[in-house]
């Protein structure tokens, strides 16, 4: 992580991710307080607007990014695989379009990711529309990989109505408000392998520095770490995000390779009957490639 002196108050970072799909991109970050101090924690209010003015903040502005999902097992060989996807907003909240090549001709593999109270997951392998898959987010994002729908933005339980700040602790020498968010008993009846999520928002920048996915034990069973920021042009993107399995100690690692921030995207890429049509990407001359 960059110090807090040389990350400007126009922080990019909205998750990912997600998620990203991670969060990817946001728009404008602001100090979680007036005077930049963490709320406190009895306050519930400012909690509860803390978690708002993040959630509103994934893709404030329309983007279009390409990355490399690369599979790091602890033991084996790795696998690279190429992605891409735009995000935006709906009159449900944000939404996300990722497409990975996985091997069967171009980024064919496709999720639509939606995000707000009522979001949904929908996948396509092929034309015609999406199907709506309950299943599909904790699904992997290709074969063997540890991302998920889950992991990426906008990341389904952000909006899980049972969340409570439950402390401040300072995290790869920044000070982040610690979130806890516990899942509905339908989530839980469906998904029994997630008891609750722990975020980590940065007080000054409300950007989500690291997440722990825990299982039904209550012990960590996967944990989402931001490793670097990168500044493009006059924002500050994250250019790398892990997903490590904590019971393996296999990870995955998102790097975005290029990106375009305020890009006019069509409907239809968010469009879950349009989700198995072929999209073209922004032109080239909108698009910022980033340097390893």
């Amino acid at each position: 992580m960059k110090s807090s002196a040389e990350l400007p108050l126009r922080s990019v970072w909205a998750c990912a991710i997600g998620a990203a799909l991670l969060a990817f991109v946001a728009g404008t970050g602001l100090a979680s307080t007036a005077n930049g101090a963490p709320a406190a924690l009895h306050d519930s209010a400012a909690a509860a607007a803390l978690l708002e003015q993040f959630r509103q903040a994934i893709w404030a502005e329309p983007i279009y990014a390409e990355f490399d999902l690369r599979q790091m097992p602890r033991r084996g060989g790795e696998h690279l695989f190429k992605g891409r996807f735009w995000g935006g907003r709906n009159e449900r909240g944000p939404v996300t379009r990722l497409e990975l090549d996985v091997g069967k001709g171009g980024f064919s593999h496709r999720f639509l990711v939606q995000g707000g109270p009522d979001g949904a997951v929908w996948t396509s392998d092929g034309v015609g529309g999406g199907a709506l898959s309950e299943a599909a987010v904790l699904a992997p994002l290709a074969p063997g990989v540890e991302m998920t729908p889950f992991d990426m933005l906008p990341m389904p339980y952000l909006y899980w109505l049972d969340s409570e700040l439950v402390g401040v602790e300072r995290i790869r020498g920044r000070q982040a408000n610690i979130y806890v968010f516990l899942p509905s008993a339908d989530f839980a009846a469906r998904n029994p392998s997630i008891k609750s999520v722990r975020a980590y928002l940065d007080t000054q920048y409300n950007a989500l520095e690291q997440s722990e996915i825990n299982g039904p034990t209550g012990r960590v069973a996967k944990t989402l770490i931001l490793l670097e920021l990168r500044k493009v042009g006059d924002r500050w993107i994250p250019k790398d995000l892990d997903a490590r399995n904590e019971v393996t100690r296999d990870k995955t690692r998102l790097s975005l390779t290029a990106v375009a921030v305020g890009v006019r995207t069509d409907a239809k890429a968010f469009d879950p009957s349009q989700l198995g049509l072929p999209l073209a990407p922004p032109p080239a001359s909108h698009v910022i490639r980033i340097a390893p």
